[in-house]
């Protein structure tokens, strides 16, 4: 396969992406490791279909002939200059490029606590998840908690679905939490979406600056201990969505040797005024250069499309509106930020690495990742230390070491077809 453009991710920014270079005339790839486009926020599933600005984005790439969409295909590694080794469900094979844009989104943020691994326990995009996928939830109870506005976005998800939420336990402070929702003046999108969450959420307690401490059960979750200030409050409950905010997705980045460096919502891919990256012809869009939501990574799809065909002119022109979305997702930064008090919720004998089974204890003697690694495991199981390797820069202080290819568990003839092309 060879494309004029590629785009890693069919989210908000890749499918805007896919619209505006395939309009243009370009022969266009979309690598997504999803049955369905629409990334995690305009996830589709059995009961889900795609609605509003979701439905008109997914339509008009479904709409251009020029758009070779590869779903339930996973990159596995750069194999070298403008080529990529992929994978689906029957092979592996390679994709060649002019252009690449990098709109790999973001994954949640876990911290550990005793019984975070209890069956019943996901984050709050998991359990979107889950349920856009079918899972049922009706007359469960259910305890969101972890930090920002995803928090709410799972919870009306749930309810709609027939779940009884409990609670949302949000760590910021009331006073951030107040000032934030304040600030949606300036995005009145935003300030009618939390608006219409609010008012259907409006019986479940919202409890700020609170955690949740610890969750507990006999083989299974059964209750949830939550802190607030000195005040622990027991809430029993079927299923707990706990997670910590976003992180961006930057091992294809990093691979590529684009540059990646810290912002407010963890490291990311450093881009340019025109989404450009550090490497020649790759661009990046979307939450994996900063978490700012939807708006935003969708105007940033569009302005990495535009700069990837050189008509730098539409580019410039979604600028003014671009910055707008980041100065929300500052304000959003800033108010979310994580209480370091965080840091010391796990307990010695509490696992951090859940694929090589390593105690947070048994982790922590050690200086670094690398060390630690050599030692324990930890960080080498199939998730590659995307959980516990975030949780280990927040808890230890740790610098954060990516994934060396094959990014994810591949098959032999696949990783033999990288050999024949090199």
């Amino acid at each position: 396969m060879n494309f004029d453009i590629l785009i890693i991710g069919a989210g908000p920014a890749g499918l805007n992406a896919a619209s505006v270079a395939a309009q243009a005339g370009a022969r266009v790839g979309i690598v997504d490791d999803n049955a369905l486009p629409g990334g995690q926020i305009w996830r589709q599933g059995p009961q889900y279909r795609a609605k509003g600005r979701a439905h008109d984005a997914i339509e008009a790439m479904q709409r251009l002939a020029n758009v070779t969409y590869l779903s339930d295909t996973r990159v596995v590694q750069a194999v070298g200059a403008g080529q990529l080794l992929v994978e689906d469900a029957s092979r592996g094979y390679t994709i060649d490029y002019g252009k690449l844009i990098v709109a790999a989104g973001a994954r949640e943020r876990f911290l550990p606590y005793p019984g975070w691994t209890l069956p019943g326990v996901t984050g709050a995009g998991g359990l979107q998840a889950l349920v856009k996928g079918g899972m049922p939830v009706r007359g469960e109870r259910i305890v969101i908690a972890g930090t920002g506005p995803l928090l709410w976005a799972a919870a009306v998800t749930a309810r709609e679905q027939g779940a009884r939420v409990m609670a949302i336990v949000e760590q910021a402070s009331p006073r951030a939490v107040r000032q934030f929702a304040a600030s949606l003046v300036h995005t009145p999108a935003k300030l009618a979406q939390a608006a219409r969450m609010r008012f259907d959420l409006r019986a479940t307690p919202y409890l700020c600056g609170a955690h949740v401490s610890a969750a507990s059960g006999d083989g299974k979750l059964s209750q949830v201990t939550i802190r607030q200030g000195e005040k622990l409050t027991h809430i029993d409950c079927d299923r707990l969505a706990c997670a910590y905010g976003l992180v961006p997705n930057t091992t294809l980045g990093a691979a590529l040797g684009c540059r990646i460096d810290e912002t407010q919502s963890g490291l990311a891919i450093v881009v340019d005024d025109m989404q450009a990256t550090t490497q020649v012809g790759i661009y990046a869009a979307g939450e994996c250069t900063g978490v700012g939501g939807m708006e935003l990574s969708a105007l940033e799809g569009r302005i990495a499309a535009h700069a990837a065909l050189g008509d730098v002119a539409q580019a410039r022109a979604r600028f003014a509106q671009r910055e707008r979305y980041r100065r929300f997702a500052a304000r959003m930064h800033t108010a979310f930020a994580l209480d370091p008090q965080l840091r010391s919720l796990a307990a010695p004998d509490t696992v951090i690495c859940r694929c090589e089974d390593v105690r947070f204890a048994d982790a922590a003697q050690h200086r670094n990742w690398r060390d630690a690694k050599l030692h324990t495991r930890c960080g080498m199981g199939p998730c590659q230390g995307k959980i516990c390797g975030e949780a280990a820069a927040f808890c230890l202080g740790w610098a954060r070491n990516g994934p060396r290819p094959p990014f994810s568990p591949a098959r032999i003839g696949t990783l033999m077809e990288a050999r024949t092309q090199a």
